[in-house]
């Protein structure tokens, strides 16, 4: 009687587990794109960390991370059971966060291309090099609040593949997609950000006289390639902000969803096309929130 019990519940288990990884994996196709934007972002938040500090700062933005996920899934889980109607508008408060986030970027860095603007940043930047600590819990901060928002729109989009399961289905999915999103975004950033001392490693190992040929072309391949795909992640990273935070925007809209599907449907490359509609929306809701924000704080000092 007991093995037969065991039995059962080694299958019950089993089966439980088939429907977490089928789920899972229609989960992980869903949350593709916004998994690629969330990696092209942590990666371009760590821009100017100093080298041999990059490492510890990739692990503190992902124990944030974890920590957010840790947040996002049950809080999700009770949302969806008890308040529903509050996840779209929960969304297009973290989506009007990226747009906003995403024009001020924009925006500094066309008032940073200046000669003047240059020279403020210069006095800045060696204003703030005497305390380097600072900096980093700045971008720490940056990175840890930009993750929760994209976290939080993998997790819905999670929880919208597994609503109809039942509820420990729900649990399970949503843990393995949060901690399988962690540990490769973190990691793959903690790769990116260390190819330039990988580089370093073969050219130096060379100089040595313990490296190839090969070695050296490797080394200084890497040196070559690690700065311009930071640039280029800095560039994606922004656009990214505009895509999610303006995809957020056109799905809570019915009318504009509506509208952009039947302008789309049927048309070559319909998926780029939304990518950049919804990029273009994201960047108009940025700069009129970056606007009202400046005119709230003109309207503060004058009544000061």
């Amino acid at each position: 009687m007991a093995a037969g019990s065991l039995l059962a519940l080694l299958d019950d288990i089993s089966l439980l587990l088939d429907d977490v990884a089928v789920l899972g994996k229609v989960a992980a196709k869903k949350t593709a794109g916004v998994l690629g934007d969330d990696l092209a972002v942590n990666a371009e938040k760590l821009l100017g960390i100093r080298p041999e500090r990059e490492l510890a700062v990739v692990a503190a933005v992902a124990a944030g991370s974890a920590v957010n996920k840790l947040v996002l899934v049950p809080g999700a889980l009770l949302i969806s059971a008890f308040l529903p109607w509050l996840i779209t508008p929960l969304l297009v408060c973290g989506g009007l966060f990226l747009c906003f986030e995403g024009a001020e970027k924009v925006l500094h860095w066309r008032a940073d291309r200046s000669d003047e603007a240059r020279d403020e940043r210069i006095k800045r930047l060696q204003a703030v090099a005497g305390d380097l600590k600072q900096l980093e819990r700045k971008k720490i901060r940056g990175a840890i609040r930009t993750d929760f928002i994209l976290s939080a729109e993998i997790i819905v989009l999670t929880l919208g593949v597994v609503e109809s399961a039942p509820f420990m289905q729900q649990v399970l999915v949503l843990s393995l997609v949060a901690g399988a999103v962690t540990l490769f975004v973190y990691g793959l950033v903690g790769a990116i950000v260390k190819i330039d001392d990988v580089g370093l490693w073969f050219v130096q190992r060379h100089e040595a006289g313990q490296g190839t040929a090969l070695g050296l072309a490797t080394g200084r391949g890497l040196l070559w390639f690690a700065p311009r795909l930071m640039k280029a992640l800095s560039v994606v990273g922004t656009a990214a902000m505009f895509m999610v935070g303006g995809g957020i925007l056109s799905h809570a809209i019915p009318v504009l969803h509506h509208a952009l599907g039947q302008i789309l449907d049927g048309l070559a490359w319909a998926a780029l096309l939304e990518l950049l509609v919804t990029g273009i929306v994201g960047m108009v809701a940025g700069i009129v929130l970056v606007g009202l924000v400046g005119i709230w704080h003109r309207i503060q000092a004058t009544r000061h």
